[in-house]
């Protein structure tokens, strides 16, 4: 997870294992994801995540609050431009 996390978020954001695996036991404990262990493709035994169905919804949730701050965020940079 780690190493694959690395590379999407490379060019985006950084995120500590220190705070990657916090975060995830959090989600798992709030019933928004669920983890597996199974063999990855390399062989090892790896834990694989899956989002739920509510942390589907929460994620919609999420995703609304976060469109609505930044269109806040725009409409107040716009206006000190002008």
């Amino acid at each position: 997870m780690s190493q694959r996390s690395n590379r999407c978020r490379a060019r985006k954001l950084q995120v500590s294992d220190g705070s990657l695996y916090p975060a995830l036991h959090k989600l798992e404990q709030e019933g928004w994801i669920k983890a597996e262990w199974r063999t990855s493709d390399l062989g090892r035994r790896a834990k694989f995540y899956e989002l739920t169905r509510a942390g589907r919804k929460q994620l919609e949730r999420e995703s609304a609050n976060w469109e609505r701050l930044a269109a806040a965020i725009s409409a107040i940079v716009r206006t000190k431009e002008v």
